[in-house]
């Protein structure tokens, strides 16, 4: 996947992140900067793309 395609994103995350970037824009960030920020919170929060539930458990080191 090229960098910048969100295809990989599901529906909710893109919606998060239109809206965490127009929170930024609202505060006087500029736009590209809100954007990369805005994706950054989203990848921060839900840990990027879409993932597979069955077999994604943390596993503790040994």
């Amino acid at each position: 996947m090229p960098r910048g395609d969100k295809s990989a994103y599901t529906d909710k995350q893109k919606r998060q992140a239109q809206h965490i970037e127009e929170s930024y824009e609202e505060r006087g960030v500029r736009e590209k900067e809100a954007e990369r920020r805005a994706w950054a919170t989203v990848n921060k929060e839900s840990g990027g793309g879409k993932k597979s539930g069955s077999g994604r458990k943390n596993h503790p080191k040994k």
